[in-house]
């Protein structure tokens, strides 16, 4: 009988590591049955999609709240199947939210939880530290000091490595680059948050093309639907770029600099060893809850890897075209500021791990499936 496996990834970030989870789940068992909540890399990897990421990802409390029916139908769904199916695991990709409910629900249906890329618990919520050590029964962390938030719980947790870390090579060759210097922008992967943060980077661009009036534009987007959301909120300011699809790492390597979402994409850009600027806005609620809850001195991944400021971050209000260009403009020349910044993304590079995070994470999957089914 072949074994099967429930994967919850509601985000395209999510999406794409899992994907890369499952291609080395498949080289080792190719009978292994997939099926649950993904985009189109699970989907081309021939999981059953019961939930597509397109219709799960939103941005903020206040568009969760908007779609609670929806989000309250496709869990009740997920759980009806889980129990139905009986899967010989559960794995849940990051997407919290969701993804804890799921985990509270089939652990006490006896379903084994794995969880990957963890919560970010440490930051938000360090009352749900407890709770997930209780829900979970195998953590899959992708930065090392997520290891020391659970030293206490009995959790069992292991480091992976992140999977950017094995993100292929992509040509550089056929990029659209007019012009010098280069600056890249990465606005983010979801509608919300685009329709935010673009305009404030495209107004900082119309102030940069003062200062240098070659200045080439890319917006790196992980998808055509994006990139259709990126020429819907540019406007009249579609002169000012061109877009490019899932060429991102490329388009990070061959860029001077960098304004990027608050989020994966500073990994990403830190990776590709490119000098940034993070850029971070999103509803007043949200905002005002998370100055609230949040427990750590940075909002960006870079820094808190880093443990100290690498990163500019503005943030909300101080989020403007005139902040963001002069936050910028020393980082699209040859000065010290560039130069300090690129090293400093050395050091966080070797923090990141050596590769291999989805094989990593392959096996022990499978051995956490074996383990199960000698109890």
């Amino acid at each position: 009988m072949s074994r099967s496996l429930l994967v919850i990834a509601g985000e395209v970030s999510g999406d794409m590591h899992a994907a890369g989870v499952v291609r080395e789940l498949q080289k080792r068992d190719p009978e292994m049955k997939f099926w649950g909540v993904g985009g189109s890399r699970l989907r081309e990897c021939g999981m059953e999609i019961l939930y597509d990421v397109k219709d799960m990802a939103v941005m903020g409390l206040a568009e969760v709240l908007r779609r609670y029916g929806f989000f309250k139908r496709a869990l009740d769904h997920v759980l009806e199947e889980a129990a139905r199916r009986r899967p010989d695991a559960v794995l849940l990709v990051d997407y919290p939210g969701f993804n804890l409910r799921v985990a509270e629900q089939l652990k006490k249906a006896g379903l084994p939880v794995i969880y990957y890329i963890c919560p970010q618990v440490w930051a938000w919520h360090r009352s749900r530290i407890r709770k997930i050590a209780r829900i979970v029964d195998h953590l899959l962390v992708i930065f090392p000091f997520e290891v020391d938030v659970f030293k206490d719980t009995g959790l069992r947790v292991d480091f992976v490595g992140h999977p950017l870390t094995d993100a292929p090579e992509e040509t550089v060759s056929d990029l659209p680059w007019q012009g010098s210097p280069r600056l890249a922008l990465l606005p983010g992967s979801r509608k919300q948050e685009i329709h935010r943060i673009l305009p404030a980077m495209l107004g900082a661009v119309e102030k940069l093309r003062v200062e240098h009036p070659n200045l080439a534009v890319l917006v790196a987007c992980p998808s055509d639907q994006v990139a259709g959301w990126v020429q819907e909120f540019a406007g009249p300011r579609n002169n000012l770029f061109r877009a490019v699809t899932g060429k991102t790492r490329a388009v990070l390597r061959t860029a001077r600099a960098a304004l990027v979402k608050s989020g994966t994409s500073t990994i990403e850009a830190a990776l590709a060893g490119c000098p940034m600027v993070l850029v971070y806005k999103t509803s007043w609620l949200t905002y005002a809850l998370g100055r609230l809850l949040v427990r750590v001195p940075h909002i960006g991944m870079v820094n808190i890897v880093a443990g100290c400021p690498v990163v500019p971050e503005l943030i909300q209000q101080q989020a403007t075209p005139d902040t963001i260009a002069r936050a910028v403009s020393p980082l699209l020349s040859h000065t010290s500021a560039h130069d300090r910044m690129k090293q400093d993304l050395f050091e966080v590079q070797k923090l990141m791990g050596k590769g291999g995070a989805s094989l990593q994470a392959a096996e022990l999957i499978l051995a956490d499936i074996e383990n199960s089914r000698k109890l």
